[in-house]
């Protein structure tokens, strides 16, 4: 190809510098018989083939060096986490204490995750993850840690790169990408094992947004394949994710807008004849939400009794207000906790009204600008949207919001910050100084903010200590904290904290069983048996006040408190209910059967508890029940100490 001529060139480099003040330029050397690329900053190219080379591995080295950029950020703020142990909220219950989990991958296991329900969740791929874990790390949770803060710098850089594909603009695209990074809402969702769904369901939500985009520069049956198959993924990886078809839809809208990585200003109408065509390509993908949505439903049903104390229209009350409450807590992070109570006499009927005005209000100025300014259509739509599963209409458990339910939810309202800030900017002098200086000032707020927030995480005391500093009338991080304290021993700060719980809510089982286990750990049987009694008035399937109800009955030195029959009617109905063997509930059912003179029944069930609780690690409890088995065979039954 011919060398155009200096003056030529010089031509086109004078049109170029009068449409953008900040430009590459690509000059011939009166030197040098080759072109020489000389970096003056940011423009469009300028049309000739060795620019646009030189521009191309320009803008890869910084899109390299913003991924690089944006992964130190999450090992600066998460990294911490590689030293930070399990903890007593549903780690136990989800994960290290689960036989088919802790056995590491079996085909049993695997099977298992497919087909059970554990705690009235189905989320198989996440159980499947942890099954690897146990397969290679063992009981290290400094590197269950590492694996999630990992799966999270992945999703981050996956927005990245998606967003950057979609819009066409790298700082923007990287600016919300690191607010989703390391904003103090994700530390729950990150330094937290059992939440390992949130960051596994986030890098396969990512990747179906990224197989879709290629997806509509060329549609072929294979890369729709590729779609259903990640997105599949993360279905089974969370089924919050059941709402991403209609994401799908809205990113139709925009940026792709039939036009694919438009920007903002040569946005198109979008013509309605189109929705059907787009809305029966997405039926596949609806298909699958609606299978899992069925599925994750039938574990749901059974726990669903505790929440339906709430009447209808106090859930839906609080949807509303919850929609405006992660809002403020995405601009203002703090006090944030693990664990958010209803108000003890539900919210003010005024506070719900105002909320779902507000809402309203929003939604129709939106609507009203979505043509010129679509972005904050998909960036709202995206946030309701996502929302809807886990907002609380339909509820399984009793707090109000959750800090993990906003991870992949609020990347709605990043995209309105990244691109509302800079059309607000756009006709200011200093835009490019001002909107750079914010950002970096904002993006090390949240930075050093989410670092100490995902430092009370280092263990469950510091944990429920911090969830009561910052909220009130948390009688469930009391009832927690209770728990925590008994099991090291402390058991008069235990009876305290787990009275305090029953002050604040004298309905709740937890912590009736809390403080008839303390009160066992004193000698106070009476006592004891009737906050367990009391327990199960509240919640007849209470598990654990069962278990320990049993213990009391089969293993009391105290004759009159003994009662092996019931002992073992309420050891089996938990040993059936629990879905999978648990060494402290088979410990409790063998001194059930040793009670009523079932020895044989006795040792063998020991024998299973044995080969349990070894797995587990639990070397101590393993030790008592070689001892329990020594006394089953001389026909004697257990005592505890009076």
């Amino acid at each position: 190809m011919p060398k155009p001529d200096n003056l030529r060139t010089r031509s086109r480099l004078r049109d170029a510098h009068r449409s953008r003040r900040m430009l590459r330029v690509c000059v011939t050397s009166p030197f040098r018989s080759r072109r020489m690329s000389i970096f003056i900053g940011v423009a469009p190219r300028c049309g000739i083939p060795t620019c646009e080379m030189s521009d191309k591995i320009s803008e890869r080295s910084l899109v390299a060096g913003i991924c690089v950029a944006l992964v130190a950020l999450v090992w600066f703020v998460f990294g911490q986490a590689i030293k930070f142990p399990f903890i007593n909220f549903d780690d136990p219950e989800y994960v290290y204490e689960v036989p088919e989990i802790n056995a590491g991958l079996t085909l049993h296991g695997v099977k298992w995750a497919f087909t059970h329900w554990p705690a009235t969740n189905w989320f198989p791929l996440k159980n499947v993850s942890h099954m690897l874990e146990f397969q290679f790390y063992g009981f290290n949770p400094g590197l269950f840690h590492l694996t999630n803060v990992v799966l999270h710098a992945a999703t981050v850089v996956l927005l990245f790169l998606a967003l950057r594909k979609f819009t066409g603009s790298i700082w923007r695209s990287a600016f919300a990408a690191a607010i989703f990074a390391i904003h103090p809402l994700r530390a729950e969702s990150v330094v937290w094992i059992e939440e390992r769904k949130d960051v596994l369901s986030g890098i396969f939500f990512m990747l179906t947004l990224a197989a879709y985009f290629y997806y509509t520069r060329k549609p072929t049956v294979a890369r729709y394949l590729t779609i259903s198959i990640v997105f599949a993924a993360g279905l089974l990886s969370k089924a919050m994710l059941i709402t991403t078809p209609i994401i799908l839809l809205l990113l139709d809208y925009w940026p792709l807008n039939k036009d694919h990585g438009s920007e903002i200003g040569s946005q198109k109408s979008q013509n309605s004849s189109n929705w059907p065509k787009l809305i029966l390509e997405k039926a596949p993908l609806f298909v699958l939400s609606l299978i899992v949505a069925f599925l994750t439903s039938r574990g749901i049903a059974p726990a669903h009794s505790a929440a339906d104390q709430l009447p209808f229209l106090a859930r839906i009350g609080n949807a509303f207000v919850s929609y405006l409450v992660y809002v403020w807590q995405m601009i203002w992070p703090t006090n944030l906790g693990v664990f958010y109570p209803y108000p003890q006499n539900g919210l003010p009927i005024w506070q719900s009204i105002v909320a779902a005005a507000i809402l309203v209000v929003i939604t129709i100025a939106i609507l009203a600008v979505r043509k010129s300014r679509p972005y904050l259509f998909v960036g709202w739509f995206w946030y309701l949207i996502m929302l809807l599963p886990v907002i609380g209409v339909i509820q399984v458990n009793l707090q109000s919001h959750a800090d993990r339910y906003t991870y992949l939810p609020q990347i709605g309202l990043y995209l309105i910050i990244a691109w509302g800030v800079a059309d607000l900017l756009a006709s200011w002098r200093y835009r490019t100084q001002i909107a750079s200086a914010a950002a970096v000032v904002v993006i090390l707020a949240f930075a050093f903010a989410a670092r100490v927030q995902a430092s009370y995480w280092r263990d469950s005391e510091a944990l429920w200590t911090h969830t009561i500093a910052v909220t009130k009338d948390n009688y469930f991080a009391h009832a927690s904290l209770a728990d925590l304290l008994m099991r090291r021993g402390r058991v008069n700060e235990a009876i305290e904290h787990s009275e305090e719980a029953l002050r604040l809510r004298p309905g709740d089982a937890d912590a009736q069983n809390n403080l008839g286990l303390a009160l066992l750990q004193t000698g106070d049987t009476q006592r004891a048996v009737a906050h367990l009694e009391k327990a199960l008035e509240i919640d007849s399937g209470h598990m654990n006040a069962e278990v320990n109800l049993a213990w009391v009955l089969a293993t009391s030195s105290n004759e009159s408190m003994r009662n092996g029959a019931r002992a073992v009617q309420l050891a089996e109905d938990v040993a059936r209910r629990a879905g999978h063997p648990n060494a402290i509930v088979l410990r409790t059912l063998a001194s059930a059967y040793a009670e009523t003179g079932q020895y044989s029944d006795a040792i063998e069930t020991a024998q299973q508890a044995i080969a349990i609780a070894k797995t587990t690690g639990n070397e101590g409890l393993a030790a008592d029940l070689e001892r329990n088995i020594a006394a089953y065979r001389l026909n004697q039954p257990i005592r505890s100490a009076p």
